[in-house]
Parts: structure tokens; sequence; C-alpha cells
């Protein structure tokens, strides 16, 4: 029986101990700042993100040395001052006198771990942190803290020498820090490591597995620390039989650790503390599950590689521990079944043979890049229907897709979305488009001519890529349809930059068609030309139907860019966010594109509504105020793709003007009819095509980067609410939302501000400069047309000379002028990053040196009270004077 008033006694006299002297509140301010560093770093500002990642990233390693340095002196330093020996003969069992040492070193590396809570304080003021995520982050440190404290105090009482009890703490917490390194492969190895288990708190979860892991490793070495204290009671001829007892005992109980924290692992039971419940399973999932037909149950075929790199194997325990809710909840309506899968196998075959495919992903391992070919798919069937995930990208929002797939195999019939072939080659081409292979996972998909009239009732929704490109008999049909009010989601593009080549844009609609197979035929005979756009590629018979206007040669631009790391990015690359602090940046009273985050287009149009009413014009997606329109022939010049013939392209031209005007251009609506228009219109017009790239749909799977734009749910989500189908709107958007450094944000955007103006001044300045010289040009040419001496061919060939050299002279004088606008504008963006860098720099330095503020404080204030102390306890008459 535990005496808990001796463990209380053990305990105050060991924090006393360490609290008596500076060396502790040493130990604290290094911690303090090392933390500071990391978590502050670059990086951070780079990333732009309001979380303790890097933090995160490097604690295990700060650990590591903080953790020796507290507990070298549990044990090490009471041997050698002999006062072991006096502990032991108290009347204390050991298992007190260790404990009371264990929570005496917990207190104070919990003391270390509080004052660093300033990190978080200084968080909060520079950004926008989710609290619950920062509550299990510290929480798991704090575990993570006291499970390496118990290995570091077995290093302390192995020797009398505080210096090697460092060195052996260091030794033994590197196991459970480095284990997972030792082969990536291994999910036994990498689920044992310190690292491992810290993953899911850093998230905004608490597992019942980590906190089981992190128990059984505090109970298994604080056994260990038993043992080797109880070595003194065993006499010289039983430390043999006795070692090996209890190396037996040691390995059972591990034995018996492992297995209960791995049979845990393999659980589900965990806490989601994240302020938008992302890791708990939404209502639309167990209403999912619930309208299962039990005459027609689900199975589900999980094809999982046996072992996967290190960045998917928390996909892979994602997918297992939702696979195993869902079988929970559905109970008999649904099968379940993990087939483990090795390179070269039966099961391996199998697997290629539903349409799970291998997928070669990077990795990397101790600084080296690897290639890893791994299966990580399901196959989702019924007796209705099947949906095959060939694969489970690391970016994929798993719970949306198992629980889209589900429903889909679930329900007798799909809605049917047809896909109209224009000249985009959307579906039916070379290679069906991303987004066609992603709505083929929730509804029957077919292609559908515009030759001839649509067939109505057959498409619960019409999706037309380029509708500029069709002829004049297609586009009516188009027109005919849309008028009829059937649901229609629209995308066009003044300068689609998907259809980009080193050639330069093919597809834009200021272009001619191009001829089929290109501008020469066999043995260089001449084609038939393509027939001419409707409307010379302008759609102005849809826009009026539409009652929008859309200039099929004006691109937007605009300055924002909330990504640093994408600073070379052209400013027409346009990120849409409320981060932009443009009112209406995403619509949020649109089912379409409320909670949505964060979107990227490039080189897009502007849709304005018209004057006449009869359509609701409601606006999806809006730049910011630092935004502006250019003309055609400001951003583009002509050129031609060789590997066809001679088919006219046209590049975006250097030095392109960029002068800022209201800002707020839409770049998507949606447009449907109101009471006085003889047309039912049910419209979503996007104008740009880039967002539905196959880009996003890659980068979403494959989350390579650290980046998460919204482009595929909008997509989706314009579908389902075409469509009339609510079901996946909420789902399809939930995740954590977008926390940036909104004070860094604040303090900078003065700065971009000021190098929008620099550039607005040269561009400005450029023009004056070239209008100038046109002038003097007119002038002359004036004089020469006024001269009354002189015969009308001298005034032509005069005023032919006068072109000629005057022309070389504006082109010579463009030229410099164009330098020096250049110059100006690169001045005023190296100043404004510069000024940047500064203010980040400041907030870094801020992030370092606040923190340990508290803990000096308290460290002079303890010293001046212990000196204070002994002061009064000496003699008057024995201080020196």
């Amino acid at each position: 029986m535990l005496r808990w008033h001796v463990v209380s006694a053990v305990f105050r006299r060991n924090v006393a101990s360490y609290f008596s002297g500076v060396l502790g509140y040493l130990f604290i301010i290094a911690f303090v700042v090392a933390g500071g560093l990391l978590a502050f770093r670059p990086q951070f500002f780079t990333n732009n993100i309001a979380s303790l990642d890097q933090l995160s990233e490097g604690f295990p390693m700060l650990l590591l040395f903080l953790i020796p340095a507290i507990t070298m002196s549990a044990w090490a330093d009471e041997k050698k001052l002999g006062t072991d020996e006096l502990l032991f003969t108290l009347p204390a069992s050991d298992l007190e006198i260790l404990l009371g040492k264990y929570f005496a070193v917990l207190a104070v590396y919990s003391v270390a771990l509080a004052f660093s809570l300033t990190h978080l304080i200084v968080l909060r003021t520079i950004g926008n942190p989710d609290l619950g995520v920062a509550f299990t982050t510290y929480l798991g440190y704090w575990f993570a803290g006291a499970a390496l404290l118990s290995a570091g105090m077995l290093g302390s009482v192995l020797t009398n020498s505080t210096t090697v009890a460092f060195v052996l703490g260091v030794a033994i917490c590197a196991v459970p820090v480095f284990i997972g390194s030792l082969a990536p492969g291994s999910d036994l190895l990498r689920g044992l490591s310190i690292r491992e288990q810290l993953h899911d708190f850093e998230l905004g979860i608490i597992p019942l597995s980590g906190v089981l892991y992190f128990v059984a490793f505090i109970v298994f070495m604080l056994y260990l620390n038993l043992v080797m204290i109880r070595r003194r009671h065993w006499s010289t001829g039983q430390q043999t039989s006795m070692g090996a007892q209890y190396i037996a005992r040691a390995v059972c109980l591990s034995v018996a650790l492992i297995s209960v924290a791995y049979i845990a692992s393999h659980g589900s039971a965990r806490a989601d503390l994240t302020a938008e419940k992302v890791y708990s399973l939404s209502q639309t999932t167990r209403d999912v599950l619930a309208q299962i037909n039990p005459e027609h149950p689900v199975r589900i075929q999980a094809f999982v590689s046996t072992d996967v790199p290190r960045d998917y194997a928390p996909v892979r325990t994602r997918l297992t521990g939702l696979l195993r809710q869902y079988s929970q909840l559905a109970g008999s309506k649904m099968d379940v079944q993990y087939i483990d899968v090795e390179p070269f196998s039966k099961e391996a075959e199998e697997a290629k043979t539903l349409g799970i495919t291998p997928e070669r992903v990077r990795s990397e391992r101790e600084g080296r890049h690897y290639e890893d070919t791994i299966y990580l798919g399901a196959v989702i069937s019924s007796s209705y229907d099947q949906v095959v995930i060939p694969f489970f990208g690391a970016g994929m929002p798993l719970e949306y897709e198992l629980t889209r797939s589900i429903r889909t195999v679930a329900k007798e019939n799909r809605k049917t979305v047809g896909v109209l072939k224009t000249d985009a080659d959307v579906i039916g081409g070379s290679h069906d488009w991303q987004i066609v292979t992603e709505l083929k996972q929730q509804y029957n998909v077919k292609d559908v001519s515009p030759d001839a009239p649509i067939e109505e009732g057959k498409f619960d929704v019409l999706l037309a890529v380029m509708p500029s490109s069709l002829t004049d008999p297609q586009m009516k049909n188009l027109i005919t349809y849309v008028k009829k009010g059937h649901p229609t989601l629209i995308f066009d593009d003044p300068f689609p930059w998907v259809f980009n080549s080193a050639f330069g844009v093919s597809q834009a609609p200021r272009l001619a068609k191009p001829a089929p197979g290109g501008q020469f035929g066999m043995m260089g005979g001449m084609r038939q030309p393509a027939p001419p756009k409707a409307d010379e590629g302008k759609a102005t018979s849809l826009l009026n139907v539409l009652h929008i206007a859309w200039d099929n040669g004006r691109a937007v631009w605009d300055s924002f860019n909330p990504h640093p790391e994408f600073a070379t990015l052209p400013e027409e690359f346009i990120f849409i966010t409320p981060k932009s602090r443009m009112p209406g940046a995403f619509n949020t009273t649109s089912e379409i594109t409320s909670g949505l985050q964060e979107m990227l287009v490039a080189f897009s149009g502007e849709i304005l509504p018209l004057k006449e009413p009869g359509v609701k014009f409601e606006p999806l997606l809006r730049t910011s105020s630092r935004s502006g329109i250019m003309e055609w022939d400001e951003f583009t010049e002509q050129s031609f793709d060789f590997s066809h013939g001679f088919t006219p392209t046209v590049r975006v031209k250097e030095g392109r003007p960029h002068i800022v005007d209201r800002g707020g251009h839409v770049l998507a609506a949606h447009l449907t009819s109101e009471n006085d228009n003889p047309y039912k219109l049910n419209v979503v017009y996007v104008a740009d095509v880039d967002l539905i790239s196959d880009w996003f749909f890659v980068m979403r799977n494959l989350g390579e980067l650290n980046l998460h734009f919204d482009n595929v749910p909008f997509v989706l989500n314009a579908v389902d609410v075409l469509a009339g189908d609510d079901t996946f709107l909420n789902l399809r958007k939930r995740r954590t939302e977008l926390r940036t450094l909104t004070g860094v944000e604040k303090q900078t955007a003065s700065f971009v501000e000021e190098r929008i103006e620099a550039s607005k001044k040269a561009d400005e300045e450029a023009k004056q400069k070239l209008k100038d010289a046109q002038g003097r040009f007119d002038e002359k040419r004036a004089e020469i047309e006024k001269n009354p001496q002189l015969s009308p061919p001298e005034k032509e060939e005069m005023i032919r000379r006068l072109k000629d050299g005057e022309e070389r002279r504006v082109e010579v004088a463009k030229a410099s002028i164009d330098r020096d606008k250049q110059q100006e504008i690169d001045t005023a963006k190296n100043a404004a990053e510069r000024r940047i860098r500064e203010t980040e720099h400041k907030f870094m330095l801020m992030a370092v040196l606040i923190p340990p503020i508290p803990a000096i404080v308290l460290g002079l204030t303890v010293f001046l009270l212990r000196l204070g102390r002994e002061r009064r306890a000496i003699t008057p008459d024995r201080r020196v004077r």
C-alpha cells in the first residue's frame, strides 16, 4: 500500500532542491529560448500559418537534451554525496522514493513547459490559432516529456556522475526518439517512436492509443528504475539468478504493454478538440450509413500496402480508423475487408483487376529521396453499383470520398451530368480531364454533342467548357437548351492558361478555330479551314440571354498574394480568399461558396450584369481591391505553334501594365430568372477555365504541397447545387480553418500597397513619356503638312522620312523607358520585400526574447529572497561591512 505522505515528502525535498539554485532557472530559460527559435524560425513566416508546427517538428530533439539535464542529478547526486544510503534507511519503500523523485522531475518539466506557454501568447498576438489544437499539442508535449523523464532517470540511477548521467540519459532517450528512423518501412518500430505518437496530438486529437503508449512507456521505464535501485538487496551469489529473473519480468512486461498499445492503436477512440471537429464523423456520414438498405448491403474492400512511406502512414491509419467506425455504425449493412498487399502477390493482381492501381510516391529518408510503389485504394460496391477509388492521396478528404462513394452505390439510380463537346476536349479527347473522373465518382457522366439539339430531361446538369469555341449552329443548340431552364455550368476564359505550351496559348476565344489536323495536311497540302466561331468567339448571343457582359479580350490581374513562397508568380494568378479583405470574396450566402477558404485562378475574365431586369445576378467570386483589368493588346503578343503547321497562338507579353482600378472584379456568378424574364435560367457562369485544370485535382489528392485550394470543392458544389443535391455540401467544405498570421499581414500590407503605388506611378510615367514622343512626331508632321512651299509629293516623302526616323527614335525611347520603368518597379518591389523581412525579423526577435522574461524575473526574485534570508540568518557582528 502506497503511503502518499511519504511520496509527497520526497517530492517536496527534490523540487525544493532543484529550484533552490540558479541552475534550474537557467535550464528553463534555455528551454524557452530554444523553443522560441524553433517555433518562430523564418520558415514559420514563410508558411504564414498560425500554428506550432515548426516547434513540433523539432520538439523531440529539444527534449533529447532538456530531459537528461533535468534528470541527471535525480540519483547521481544522491550517490555522489552519499545521501542515497540515508534516503534508503528512512521508513519508506523503494517504490515510494522512486515515485516521489519521478513526480519531482515531472513537476520541474511541467513548470518549464508552463513557462513556454508564452509561445502561445506570442502566436495569439500575431495570428489566430486554434486553441483546441494548441491545447492538445501542449498535452502531447507534456506526455512526451513525462515519458522521456522516466528514461532519463534510468541513466541517472546507473552512475554517481552527473556528467555521465547526462550522456546516458541522452543515449537512452534517443532510442524512442529515433527508433522510427531505423526502419522507416516498419510499422511496429515507427509506432514505437515518440515523434509518431505526437502526430495526432499536433493535429488537435487526443488519441487513446497515444495516451496508452506514453503511460505504458512510463510504467516500463519506472519498473527498470525500480529494478536498478533494488539491486542493493541482492546478495553477491544471487546476482546472476536475480538479474535473469528480472530481465524475464521486464521482457514480459514490455510485451504486455506493447500489446495493449498495439490493440489501442487499431481502435478509433479519440477526442477531437479542433474547432471544426474535422476528425469526428459528420452527421452527413451518419445519415448516409443509416439510409443503407439492409437488403442491399455495401461491401468495402480496402487494398493497403503493408509498408508505406512515412508521409502516407497517417493516411493509412486514418483510412483504417474511418472504415472501422463505418463498420461499427452500419453493422450488418456493411462488410469491410482489409487486404494487405505485397508487391507481385496474388492480392496485388486482384487489386489491379478491380482497378486499384499502384502509385509511385516520393519520400525522403535520412536526407535521401526515394520513390516507393504503394497500394492505397478501395472498391465500394453493392448490388446496385460499384465505385473504385484507385488511390487515397495524402491531401484527399477521406471521409468525404468514402461517404460519397457509399451513398453512390447504396442508391439504385445516379443523377446524370452531360459534358458538352467543345474545342476544350474535356471529355472524349486524348484523355478525359480530371473533373470528369471526379464527377464519375458521384454521377453518371455522358458526352453531349452540340451538333444536334440537346435532348431535354436526360441530364440533371450540363457542363459546358469554352462555349465560345462553338460554331453558330452549335451555339444555337446550347442557347435553346439554356433558355428552357435546364441547369448549366459554364466555364469560359479570355486566356485559358491550361492550354499553354512552348508556343503559347492556342485556345483563346479571340483566335480562330484550329483547322482539323493542323494547318497542313499530308505532303504539305493545305487543309480546309475550320468553320468560324459563333459571334467571332465573343459568345454575344449566349451572354445576351444570360443578361451579362464578358469581354473575351480582357483579363483580370490581382497583386494580392498571401503566399510568400509563390512571390514569383505573375499577378495574373489570382488568389481568392477572405484574407484579401474584400467583402464578398466568397459569397457567404451561396451554398456554392459559403465555407470556402481559398481558390486560385489564372488570367480570368470579368463578368458584369447588364442593366435590364429579369435575371438575378448573384456574384460568387471577387478579386481584392488591389486588382485591375488589362486589354488584349496590353498582355498578349502573336505567336505560332510550329508543331501543328503555323497554328496561331498568343504569348504573354513582357512589361504588362498593372494599373489598379476599383477592384472587386466578379469572376463567377449564379444566374437565375426573375418573374419578368420570358426565359427560365439556372446557370453558374465562371470566367476562368484554369480553375478546373487537372493540376488542382492532382495536388488535392497527392497533397505534396502545403496548400489547400478549394477549386475542387467549388466546382463540385456548383454541380450539386444545380442538380438539387445538397447531401455533401457541408461535408465537402469540412476542414480546418485557414488560420494565418493576421498581425504580420496587417503590418506588411502597407508595404505591398506602397509597392503597387510605385508600380502604378512607373507605368503612368512610362505612358506619358511615350505619349510625349508620339506628340513630337505629330507636331513635326503637322508642320510639314501646313508648309505651303512644299508640293504634295515632297510632303509625302518628308513625312515618310520623318516617320522612319521618328519610329526608330520612338522604339529606342520605348526600350529605354521600359527599362527605366522595370528598374523602378524592381526597386519598389525589393524595398517592399526588404521591409517585410525586417518586420518578420522584428516579430521573430519579440517571439524569442519576450518568452524567457517571466522565468528570468522569477529566478531573480527567488535569488534575492534567498539572499535576504541568508543575510538575516547572519548575526550583525559577522556581516562584512
